[in-house]
Order: C-alpha cells, then structure tokens, then sequence
C-alpha cells in the first residue's frame, strides 16, 4: 500500500511532467506566432509605397543589356533602387537561412516577386560581384530565389 509521502511524491513528478509538455507547446506557438509576425511585418515593409517603386522600376527595366551597359547609363536614383529590392530580399534570404523564416510563407507572399526580382537583378548583382571581386554580395538574396526554385520545382513533381 502506498503511504501519503509516496503519493505525494508520485502527483509532484506528474505535475512537473505535465507541466514541462504544457511549456513545450507554448513555446512551439510563439516560435509559430513570432515567425508569423515577422514575415506579415516584411511584407508589410515590402508593401511600402517606396519599397513598390523600387521593386517595379527593377522588376520592368529593359534599357540595360549587361552590367556593363548598367554602369555607363544608370543613375543614382536606379543604382539606389536595386540595392533596396536586393537588400530587402537579401534579409528575407538570410532569415531562411538561418530557420527564423518558414519556406511556405515566404512562398506564399514573396515568391513570384523574387523571381521576378532575381531575374531583374541577376545580371547586375553578377557583374557587381566580378567588377569588384566580392562573390558574397547578395548571396543571401540569390539563395532565396534557389530554395524558392527548389520547392517551386518538388511541389510540381508531387503533383
């Protein structure tokens, strides 16, 4: 027969089990909730009016042939816009690289207009990395547009 020590020794260690599985599962929703904070403030950020205009100026420029064709006619107002669009998408790319960003998210709100991006800025973003012999630069913004490529490219073939 069990004693009153042996019980109450038995309710603690239940109480501390079930309070360890109740901490875990708060602690899984606000790594849910503060993901989900994070990416409605990027797109939020993204959605500026300031932000949009740099975005569509890149997004549409067709005038340039090559960086180097970039560097003889740009001006600082597109120089300033490119490097906004590949500095916001070069965050979004290092959050997911480091786990703080979900991929289906990022999908969700920015993937056509990475793509679009990259494709815009790509050849720039190159021709800057080789001009001055800096391989990093926007590395993050390129892995970014790869992993949406990739889960772009599994969702198709489990279809």
């Amino acid at each position: 027969m069990l004693d009153i020590p042996s019980i109450s020794g038995i309710v603690a260690a239940v109480g501390v089990m079930v309070g360890v599985v109740f901490t875990v599962m708060e602690l899984r929703n606000l790594i849910k909730q503060r993901q989900t904070d994070l990416v409605i403030r990027l797109h939020s950020t993204f959605g500026s009016k300031e932000l949009q205009e740099a975005y569509f100026a890149v997004r549409t420029w067709d005038f340039f042939k090559d960086y180097d064709d970039f560097m003889k006619k740009y001006v600082v107002s597109q120089a300033v816009q490119i490097a906004q669009v590949c500095m916001f998408f070069e965050g979004v790319g290092v959050l997911l690289q480091r786990k703080l960003l979900n991929i289906g998210l990022i999908s969700d709100l920015f993937g056509a207009e990475v793509k679009l991006a990259w494709k815009a800025a790509k050849p720039i973003v190159e021709g800057r990395r080789k001009d001055l012999n800096e391989p990093k630069i926007y590395e993050w913004f390129e892995y970014l547009a790869n992993e949406l490529k990739k889960r772009e490219q599994t969702l198709q073939t489990q279809q």
